[in-house]
């Protein structure tokens, strides 16, 4: 392998190591706050980088599946990223790489759904078809998040919530990944999001139940909208 590439594969490595410490902190610190804003963008960019190398190296040894697990990572960050610039549903539309990088994803899911179905085997198979199914289904639903006449005042709270979080679970999927080899394959692979999925579930139905009964993002969360600090967004 040449230089420039094993730098850029140890680059990937680095990045990834980066996120997967610094979203923890940025969990923890009070949400909207400038520590929050702070770390969530340092872990964002972590994940752009480590996005970025995946596609280069593996553009000179492919490894689909986990190139489709960079991108299904990068983008839910980005979509949790993006919609803090996209608070009023009426106002702020997906800009075109808003639109880029969602049709990407869909191209992924697709990608490795198919060579779960034709090329791969035993735990291979599932682990392509389960998370190709994933990058779709994601991609699609933001499709029609992007198109939807009926998205509330809130969504944007539980959609940055959702993203970042499961960006998240696949950064830990990516961790695991490789250096959990003393689980079974499967188990490997899947244990983060069979954990983390019911545990993002449980949390987004906590606030709908308080946003139900007349609370607002405002009572969690320092809300803004550009650099200004709002009661409501």
């Amino acid at each position: 392998m040449p230089p420039i590439i094993v730098a850029i594969r140890y680059l990937h490595i680095a990045a990834g190591f980066t996120g997967f410490f610094i979203a923890p902190v940025a969990m923890i610190v009070r949400k909207g706050s400038d520590r929050h804003r702070f770390w969530g963008k340092i872990y964002f960019y972590a994940m752009v980088t480590a996005t970025i190398a995946a596609l280069i190296v593996a553009a000179y040894r492919p490894n689909y599946f986990l190139l489709g697990l960079s991108v299904f990572s990068f983008h839910l960050a980005f979509s949790g990223y993006r919609i803090l610039f996209r608070k009023r549903p009426n106002r702020d539309k997906p800009a075109s790489y808003d639109w880029l990088v969602t049709i990407a994803t869909i191209g992924c899911g697709v990608l490795l759904l198919y060579l779960g179905l034709t090329k791969a085997q035993g735990a291979g198979q599932i682990l392509f078809i389960v998370f190709g199914i994933g990058m779709g289904v994601n991609g699609i639903k933001q499709v029609k998040d992007y198109v939807s006449s009926k998205r509330t005042k809130y969504d944007w709270f539980f959609d940055h919530m959702t993203g970042m979080l499961g960006s998240y679970i696949a950064a830990v999927t990516a961790f695991s990944a490789v250096n959990f080899n003393f689980l079974p394959t499967v188990v490997q692979w899947l244990w983060p999001s069979v954990i983390g999925i019911p545990l993002i579930t449980i949390w987004v139905t906590k606030y709908k139940v308080k946003f139900a009964k007349g609370s607002a993002p405002k009572d969690f969360a320092t809300v803004k909208i550009g650099e200004e600090a709002v009661a409501e967004a």
